[in-house]
């Protein structure tokens, strides 16, 4: 698909890697894509920790039907687990916030360190202006 025969595929992809534009192109995708997901992870974390448990409540304490509607405009991002237990009652388990917490310092440390790094690379490589390595 990408304009060459299968039997050369490999061996023309490989030729093509070994060129420093593509190589650079790469990473920079990398980096984009990498960056997103952090993005990602980090305000997922943050919804965990300090999202709004006000619908789970609602939910829950609600004296009317729930219809799939009513469900669909509920912010429920922060429940782990719902389950209706003997008796007719509902429970209802949260994400534990101080885990996501703890999770977020460690990814903001653990960035802190790449960043880090990859200055000192650049740093020891005499390229204060390059930051893709």
């Amino acid at each position: 698909m990408a304009g060459c025969s299968r039997s050369n595929a490999l061996e023309w992809g490989m030729e093509i890697l070994k060129k420093k534009k593509y190589n650079q192109l790469i990473s920079q995708l990398r980096n984009i894509f990498s960056s997103e997901t952090r993005n990602q992870v980090m305000s997922g974390l943050e919804r965990l920790a300090f999202g709004d448990t006000r619908d789970a409540a609602l939910l829950v304490l609600s004296e009317e039907p729930v219809t799939e509607d009513m469900l669909m405009k509920l912010d429920l991002f922060n429940v782990s687990e719902l389950k209706r237990v003997k008796g007719g009652g509902v429970e209802v388990k949260f994400f534990d916030r101080q885990k996501a917490l703890e999770k977020m310092m460690e990814y903001a440390g653990s960035a802190d360190q790449r960043s880090a790094a990859k200055s000192l690379l650049n740093a020891l490589a005499g390229d204060d202006e390059k930051n893709d390595i």
